[in-house]
């Protein structure tokens, strides 16, 4: 990310699972931790919010003292929106945005491992799920999905059992299903869930 430059990155010397499924490791200079909702850190492994301190990290935003509060914890630590893990040698791997986290009825959930499980179904090209409003629930889980060639249709009914097959609990099953012919994609081919409308 621009903010903080190059304040992690793996090594030429890093395990090819670390250095291909990671961020890597903070540089000289750079502090990371992870937190929770509280702001409390989070144990080696446990799911967080990223956050970034050090002298390659930007100085603020320029004039916007409402954006830098937003962005800055009191003690300086900028809040990246990312979610991600840290083993205990400090290794980052980032796991999703804070903003993909679904809440339905208190339970919060980040649906990234449903969505990697639901690009391997034979019928599923990309998939996103993202959150739709909820009069009782506050959100529930909308699946958006491209088929792969020669697929004609897909139930919601399939994708849901495919998801229990592979025992996703059920509080984190998406309760519609969208067919799109494309996805919206950044020039770097990562889906731009805030364009993903719901059909009227």
């Amino acid at each position: 990310m621009t903010e903080t430059q190059a304040g992690i990155y793996t090594r030429p010397g890093d395990a090819l699972d670390a250095a291909a499924n990671g961020a890597g490791r903070p540089g000289p200079g750079t502090e990371v931790r992870t937190v929770d909702a509280e702001g409390r850190r989070c144990a080696a492994g446990e799911e967080g919010e990223l956050q970034v301190r050090g002298c390659l990290l930007f100085p603020g935003f320029f004039d916007n003292a409402e954006a830098n509060q937003a962005a800055f914890t009191p003690d300086r630590w900028y809040r990246t929106g990312d979610l991600a893990t840290m083993d205990a040698a400090g290794n980052v791997a980032i796991t999703g945005r804070n903003k993909d986290i679904i809440n339905r009825g208190g339970v919060k959930f980040n649906p990234r491992d449903v969505e990697d499980l639901l690009d391997s179904h034979p019928k599923i090209l990309q998939s996103a799920i993202v959150p739709m409003p909820d009069p009782v629930l506050g959100e529930r889980a909308c699946c958006f999905v491209t088929l792969r060639p020669g697929a004609v249709r897909l139930a919601l009914e399939e994708v849901t059992e495919f998801l229990l097959q592979h025992n996703i609990a059920k509080t984190k099953l998406p309760e519609r299903l969208v067919i799109v012919a494309e996805m919206p994609l950044t020039p770097t081919r990562k889906i731009i869930k805030g364009r993903l409308k719901l059909p009227a």
